[in-house]
């Protein structure tokens, strides 16, 4: 419970659209915070896990004897141990998605490098890992297939598959053949987007402790309450014997958006022990087995008229998903295909999306989830057809862009964009950036010798369906308790739901208290993913505050539960235009400037919008510029560690110029939509925009991410001596 500082009287009103300064931040700044390596109950025993080395392969575990003899061992459990265990679930939404059934531990095969295989408990973290590191493992290698590509073709790594493809989906409209046939040009594009690593602060973790007939649970995913329900399904638990406890928690992104095969087994051996059991992750073994983003490649073709118009689209997106499941395990390849064309106009589409099993870890949710690759591939290909045509790269998208009088707009794939004017975020984002002076600085910059190119990202982001709730309890003395089924981890819920709940109320936000991620104080929820907060949570607290001023005041406590279901799904929208300078010499990429506005509807908060819409963008350079999880042709990652996967620092960012330009929506009652991806989806699109632009005088037509040196410079030197020296 967060009780904040006294904030301005509640006669200054509305709080809504307030810059309030982070509720949150004070017990953190002064060391305070309550993260997970906080949590250790009197008598808690420590974990940790011996993981597969092989990518790969058939095992025998040799020496459990031993290691249970070891000093301060308690406990040794592999998947033997632990097989009439349940298998973790794929959103039942997701029809048409094979089940992967992995058990919790592996069991006679490993399928990937990083795979637990026992877990050790221990008096001591030393204790545990050095028994962990001495399980005596036979490994028997067998073909590893990281690759989405490689992985169709081969054996299936699935028991009861018939193959290695877990899905296939297909967005069909209109009549291509005859958008073929009248096309004045066919532009192509590949793109890969290989997986990444969500690398947040605080790495994964779960502390567990069987006590009087209940499990409680201390964990930092983003959907408590499912990993609630998740858990007591997969232990054979009644749900309200399990308590889940979200503390704080240093970041998310989508990669604890998942209950794993760890956090199962160290619950399971807490109701054997009948003590408390923690287990905190290394950045080592987060990099090795938690749920990576992204690795998608999209082949695409689009067909355009002599003006401009886009007449059909056609593309194939395959996504490797690693070798066991996540809850949102088809998330990424169904959004990145259900978003195209973007915000474009298309009469004629032929989409499909398959997803494939891999020996690589498992392949979820990251911040954006498909949107990036879908505005990676229309920016690109509007980019190559304005480049065709002749035409101006800003015109071509102004020819193609819904518009605003044609909202609520459905899109060949089905969707409802709800609001927008696509156009004017676009001819906005021209006069922020002052375009014309930025071209002829460009031109001038050329003719000197520099490579410098200009970017431009016009994207559309949904901001997730379904439902969430809040429950507002007015004390005697006026002050109030907002409890939100949503969770935390570090966005500002609460300062931000106090404000709404602050207005419908007509009280400050200081007389409001906010409770999230705990099953037994808060209601069910779904959590915090797909940029969903604000939308749907926010809705649900501000129709709960509506309904307890509605009620007589009282002298007992009086509450009010609601529960929010999003009658329409919010898109946000936004343009984004990058300028950046590549180094011929070296291929170094530096980003000068970005320019953006950005449409999320009603905006509660702006400072906490600013930090968003920074960070998002921070991580979206990443992806763009450095990111990259690499594995070699046994399955072995070779950036397992910050020592070869590199992440943006502060020096790689540029100045980012920002406006807002919302437009209303009907989707909730708020107004608001998503801002929580923005950056990321921004980002990716028009920095790869701009390096190509760049590039375009040499010759230079393709570049998959990152956009490293070395990368940048082969292309380079690829386009104009028509071979890469060694």
């Amino acid at each position: 419970m967060l009780r904040p500082r006294p904030d301005a009287p509640p006669t200054d009103l509305p709080w809504t659209g307030r810059a309030c300064a982070r509720r949150e931040d004070e017990a953190l700044l002064r060391g305070q915070g309550r993260y997970l390596a906080d949590l250790a109950a009197p008598g808690c025993l420590h974990a940790a896990f011996a993981r597969s080395t092989f990518a790969h392969a058939d095992i025998a575990l040799r020496n459990l004897p031993a290691l249970r003899a070891m000093p301060g061992v308690r406990c040794v459990l592999t998947g033997e141990d632990l097989a009439t265990l349940g298998h973790l679930a794929i959103n039942p939404l997701f029809a048409g998605v094979r089940a992967f059934d992995q058990p919790v531990l592996a069991r006679g095969r490993v399928l990937c490098v990083g795979m637990p295989i026992a877990l050790v408990v221990a008096d001591t973290t030393e204790q545990a890992r050095d028994a962990a590191e001495a399980l005596d493992v036979d490994y028997r290698a067998l073909p590893a297939c990281t690759q989405a590509e490689a992985a169709l073709a081969a054996a299936p790594l699935l028991p009861g598959w018939p193959d290695n493809l877990a899905f296939t989906q297909r967005h069909a409209a209109g009549d291509l053949d005859r958008a073929r046939a009248q096309a004045a040009v066919a532009v192509q594009l590949h793109i890969a987007c290989p997986p990444v690593a969500p690398m947040a602060l605080e790495p994964r973790g779960l502390l567990a402790h069987w006590q009087g007939g209940r499990l409680t649970v201390w964990t930092p995913l983003q959907s408590p309450h499912r990993a609630r329900l998740e858990l007591a399904r997969v232990l054979g638990l009644a749900p309200g014997q399990v308590h889940t406890i979200a503390p704080d928690v240093g970041g998310a992104f989508g990669g604890k958006a998942s209950l794993g095969p760890e956090e199962v087994a160290l619950a399971a051996c807490a109701l054997q022990l009948d003590v408390p059991v923690r287990w905190v992750a290394t950045r080592e073994e987060d990099f090795v087995s938690a749920p990576q983003g992204r690795a998608g490649h999209i082949a695409a073709q689009a067909f355009f008229a002599a003006d401009g118009e886009l007449l059909g689209l056609q593309a194939d997106l395959l996504y490797a998903l690693g070798c066991r499941s996540t809850w949102s395990t088809p998330v990424p390849a169904l959004n990145a295909a259900r978003m195209l064309p973007g915000p474009y106009r298309c009469a004629a589409i032929d989409i499909v999306a398959r997803g494939v099993a891999t020996n690589t870890a498992a392949v979820g949710i990251y911040r954006g989830a498909g949107r990036p690759e879908a505005a990676l591939a229309m920016e690109g290909l509007m980019d190559a057809a304005a480049r065709r045509l002749g035409l101006d790269p800003v015109a071509v998208r102004l020819r193609n862009a819904v518009p605003a009088s044609a909202m609520p707009w459905t899109t060949p794939t089905g969707q409802r964009l709800d609001s927008g004017d696509y156009a004017g975020l676009l001819t906005a984002a021209c006069a922020l950036a002052e375009l014309p002076a930025l071209r002829a600085a460009q031109a001038s910059r050329r003719a000197a010798g520099e490579c410098v190119g200009i970017g431009i990202n016009l994207y559309v982001e949904p901001c997730g369906t379904g439902w969430e709730s809040a429950r507002l309890t007015r004390w005697p003395d006026g002050r109030v308790t907002l409890a939100s089924g949503s969770s935390t981890q570090g966005q500002g819920h609460a300062t931000a739901f106090a404000q709404i709940a602050a207005d419908a109320l007509g009280i400050a936000p200081a007389a409001i208290d906010v409770v999230e991620g705990d099953s037994d104080l808060a209601p069910a929820g779904i959590g915090a993913l797909a940029s969903r907060s604000m939308a749907i949570g926010g809705s649900a607290v501000l129709r709960a505050a509506q309904a307890l001023r509605a009620l007589p005041a009282a002298d007992r406590p009086v509450s009010v539960e609601t529960v929010h279901t999003a009658q329409a799904e919010a898109w946000s929208a936004g343009c984004c235009i990058v300028l950046a300078s590549v180094d011929r010499a070296t291929g170094a990429v530096r980003t000068e400037r970005a320019f953006w506005v950005d449409d999320a509807g009603t905006v509660i908060n702006p400072l906490l919008f600013a930090g968003q819409m920074h960070g998002g963008f921070a991580q979206g350079l990443g992806q763009a510029l450095m990111e990259r999880m690499h594995y070699d042709a046994q399955g072995q990652l070779l950036t397992g560690s910050l020592m070869d996967y590199a992440v943006p620092r502060a020096d790689d960012l540029p100045p980012l110029v920002h406006r807002s330009r919302p437009s209303a929506t009907d989707a909730n009652p708020l107004g608001a939509k998503g801002v929580g991806e923005s950056g990321a989806i921004a980002a990716p699109a028009a920095l790869r925009g701009a390096v190509l632009d760049a590039l375009a005088p040499l010759g230079v037509t393709h570049l998959d991410l990152p956009l490293t040196p070395a990368s940048v410079w082969q292309a380079i030197q690829q386009a104009t001596t028509g071979d890469i020296p060694c």
